[in-house]
């Protein structure tokens, strides 16, 4: 498996809205597919529809998520496994579009998403919904990992791929984008994946990719 093999997904973009810190801002919203040997896997669905009170405050143009897999050349019905990094509504969106492919979240992620205002509970309760609850780290293929790193949320989780190009990170929204991963404040996840010293990281919120510099 190269490094190419995962493949990011523009899925979604928001304008944040007036008590966001990024206010006024126009974002992405990335979802990813692995190409694993063992089967496709994909990370986060995106951003679903329908919901007023997200439409008015985030205005978001959404991609259908089957409609960016087939775009990636990769046949949406071959999805073996979702890991959702979270269950915020720009994550875990249109996982419904999955009914019973197994759905990977932490346990507390789970706990805390039926709180009231925590995402959009129909979009993640549906007919045929597989969610299997995990608690910390876990290997759940060869050489792809869950790392389990709250901090965004209660139980954020990340997704580390040993590649021949190197250790390829999807830390989802660990850190808002890039620059804040490189050079920000780091929480305990952020540091924990800061030093892994991966040769690529991929973020929810930011379509540059932190790339290693090669040694000389």
């Amino acid at each position: 498996m190269k490094a190419d093999d995962i493949i990011p997904l523009h899925v979604a973009d928001v304008t944040y809205p007036e008590l966001h810190p990024l206010a006024g801002q126009t974002g992405p919203v990335l979802a990813f597919v692995i190409r694993h040997p063992q089967g496709i896997v994909l990370i986060d669905t995106g951003i679903g529809e329908g919901n007023a009170w997200i439409d008015d405050n985030y205005k978001p143009r959404v991609r259908p998520i089957k409609d960016a897999i087939f775009g990636a050349r990769v046949d949406a019905d071959t999805v073996e496994l979702i890991i959702n990094t979270h269950l915020h509504f720009d994550h875990a969106g249109q996982n419904a579009e999955f009914p019973e492919i197994t759905t990977l979240i932490q346990d507390e992620e789970w706990e805390h998403a039926w709180d009231d205002g925590y995402t959009v509970r129909e979009w993640i309760d549906f007919p045929d919904a597989n969610y299997v609850r995990i608690t910390g780290d876990s290997e759940v293929a060869s050489g792809l990992r869950i790392l389990s790193t709250p901090g965004h949320s209660p139980g954020h989780q990340s997704v580390a791929v040993e590649t021949d190009d190197g250790l390829v990170l999807i830390v989802g929204q660990a850190a808002q984008d890039a620059r804040a991963f490189a050079t920000g404040p780091a929480d305990a996840s952020v540091q924990r994946l800061r030093d892994l010293n991966a040769a690529f990281i991929h973020f929810s919120h930011d379509r540059a990719i932190l790339k290693k510099a090669p040694k000389p």
